[in-house]
């Protein structure tokens, strides 16, 4: 079983260093008013204009808090701490809020970006330091959000990109069950309404840039959101046949046959999210699940097709570290 070591740490700080303030290539998503908002990404983004585009530059930053907690002492430690001490500030967050609420900005970044939002301030706050108090308007923000939209989503996006809803709310949930449990009601309520009656699952993936799996992150969210029991019976009836290795395509990693091609890259991020699904899926089943022993194979699986290319182009390198480290630690 793959985990994470200190060399591999360093290595994914390292990449992510490099990009993390790396102001282009930059692809912006952004609405224009007037000539007047034609505007250089780190003048809309005070914080997050590195990494090619905004929500990647979030999970980056998520990514390297992360590391720094679990290796301290690490060579990169100390350039981490020191930008986060530079950049994870009240009023370059107050600069991200501001663009946030200018018209038509209502739904940017949503759910994917608003998720990793919240896992950067969750993980700021494991660091005795200010950087998650300077980011707890931005992630209350967010989750202001999240309860206006989910009972206006009348139906779920099951697809395999950013606006897979599966994925942002297992985010969403393991942010709010330390930092906001009354939001844990909505994303029950949000995944009981639009998956609770799901059988028999077909898994049609991966699609050509997919990076993540629809039936798998929707198996993740109800792991969190149901009680172990309840759980192990809803996922037997979703994929009735998966102890068989059925459908065979999720056990199967995906072909990346030009990682130049941002799009066609997504298919890494599939590999390694599928992996870090697979764990947790398999835990939350339980050692003595039919599924267990196939779903850590599989994980193996998928890691080892896509762990050796991470930084093989920069359309890979400039988020799929975030996804290894998932994968990895979980």
């Amino acid at each position: 079983m793959k985990r994470l070591d200190p060399a591999t740490a360093q290595r994914f700080a390292a990449m992510t260093l490099g990009h993390i303030g790396r102001e282009y290539p930059n692809l912006i998503l952004h609405l224009l008013h007037g000539p007047e908002d034609a505007r250089t990404p780190a003048e809309l983004h005070p914080i997050f204009h590195g990494s090619l585009d905004w929500h990647s530059c979030v999970h980056g930053w998520w990514q390297l808090l992360c590391l720094l907690r679990l290796y301290p002492d690490m060579p990169e430690a100390s350039a981490i701490r020191a930008r986060a001490d530079t950049m994870l500030v009240a009023d370059k967050i107050a600069g991200e809020i501001a663009y946030l609420e200018r018209p038509g900005n209502a739904g940017f970044e949503r759910p994917y970006g608003w998720a990793w939002a919240l896992a950067l301030h969750d993980e700021a706050s494991r660091h005795d330091t200010g950087w998650a108090a300077a980011l707890d308007p931005l992630a209350r923000l967010f989750a202001a959000r999240f309860r206006d939209f989910l009972p206006r989503l009348t139906y779920p996006l099951r697809v395999g990109t950013h606006f897979n809803t599966g994925f942002a709310l297992t985010l969403a949930w393991d942010w709010a069950a330390r930092h906001d449990p009354d939001l844990r009601r909505p994303i029950a309520e949000a995944t009981q309404r639009w998956y609770a009656g799901d059988r028999d699952c077909q898994a049609w993936e991966p699609g050509g840039d997919e990076f993540l799996s629809p039936a798998l992150c929707e198996a993740l969210v109800m792991s969190r959101v149901l009680d172990a029991d309840a759980f192990r019976d809803w996922f037997d009836a979703f994929l009735p046949r998966v102890a068989m290795g059925e459908p065979a395509t999720l056990f199967t990693p995906a072909i990346v046959s030009d990682r130049s091609d941002g799009k066609i890259a997504h298919l890494d991020g599939l590999n390694l999210s599928r992996a870090w699904c697979w764990r947790a899926i398999a835990a939350a089943l339980g050692p003595a699940h039919p599924v267990a022993a196939r779903a850590e194979a599989a994980a193996t699986e998928h890691l080892d097709a896509s762990l050796p290319h991470l930084g093989d182009d920069y359309m890979g390198e400039h988020w799929l570290a975030t996804f290894a480290l998932l994968a990895l630690d979980g």
